[in-house]
């Protein structure tokens, strides 16, 4: 290969990567600004998702569209359930009890997860076949061409839930002042019930969309979580469109590096330029 094509297939592999991040930099952006937390909760949701993308293959033969769909569903509704009984009854406003609360449900899910599919590591297929397509002389998976086509539709999904939407207008009235949302009529529980249903389906997308190229375990949900954790926080904690930017500069990051320097650098040197863009703009790229 060319040093063009390879360069053309680094941008390919962080790409893929960065939609990841920035599905799950979305989750987190999605709670933060309903709710003004950080819902740690979000690196299980992406376990979840894969776990029951799993189960509905394999366990009940579902076909793959509907065992994704189902998968997708039960990660959103068992995120409204951890919201509605783990959140909720703290009946606090101060935000750092909240931040453990997410912690230790965390903590309390990946034990499931591993009471119930155990400790061994799993995998699943694609969604389409294996033959790798040819652009330009690189090649992509069709598995990416889903992540990136995926992402792109949940991205604009997710604009449209918040601008065109009644739901999304309450999300943004609660968090803009959620006493006065309450006063004027809006159900404030349910509206947080909602953005973490929100934050599970993006979560639970990027679990089923990255478990194919992946191996599939108990915690795998903990290190990709972290890397849109850093997406949302390089691009701007909040910032909706700073999460797919950071989300999409980290993915690529970790690619160039990866490819030019060395694998073992990756999660290194990806990290270190995060903490010096936040020693120029603490707020992140977009941050305001």
């Amino acid at each position: 290969m060319t040093p063009y094509q390879d360069l053309l297939q680094f941008i390919f592999s962080g790409l893929t990567s960065g939609a990841i991040y920035s599905l799950i930099a979305l989750g987190f952006c999605v709670v933060h600004n309903t709710m003004g937390i950080v819902n740690f909760v979000q690196v299980d949701f992406v376990t979840l998702g894969g776990m029951l993308l799993f189960s509905g293959l394999f366990s009940f033969g579902l076909p793959m569209p509907f065992a994704l769909a189902a998968a997708i569903i039960g990660v959103t509704l068992i995120a409204m359930l951890v919201e509605w009984i783990g959140i909720r009854p703290s009946r606090s406003d101060n935000q750092l009890v909240l931040i453990f609360l997410t912690i230790g449900i965390s903590i309390i899910l990946r034990g499931l997860m591993k009471l119930i599919w155990g400790k061994n590591r799993m995998a699943v297929p694609p969604l389409s076949g294996e033959e790798p397509i040819r652009i330009l002389g690189a090649t992509i998976m069709p598995q990416a061409i889903w992540i990136l086509v995926l992402t792109a539709l949940a991205i604009c999904g997710l604009v449209l839930i918040f601008r065109h939407s009644s739901i999304g207008l309450a999300m943004r009235g609660v968090a803009a002042n959620q006493e006065a949302a309450a006063i004027v009529g809006l159900h404030t529980g349910r509206v947080k019930a909602v953005s973490f249903g929100l934050a599970g389906a993006l979560g639970g997308l990027a679990g089923v969309l990255v478990t194919p190229i992946t191996t599939l375990n108990y915690d795998v949900g903990v290190l990709l979580g972290l890397k849109g954790f850093a997406g949302a926080i390089l691009g701007g904690f909040g910032s909706f469109p700073g999460a797919i930017l950071g989300g999409v500069s980290l993915g690529l990051l970790e690619s160039l590096t990866a490819g030019y320097l060395s694998s073992a650098y990756k999660d290194v040197v990806a990290f270190v330029v995060l903490l010096l863009i936040l020693f120029v703009r603490p707020k992140g790229l977009l941050g305001r």
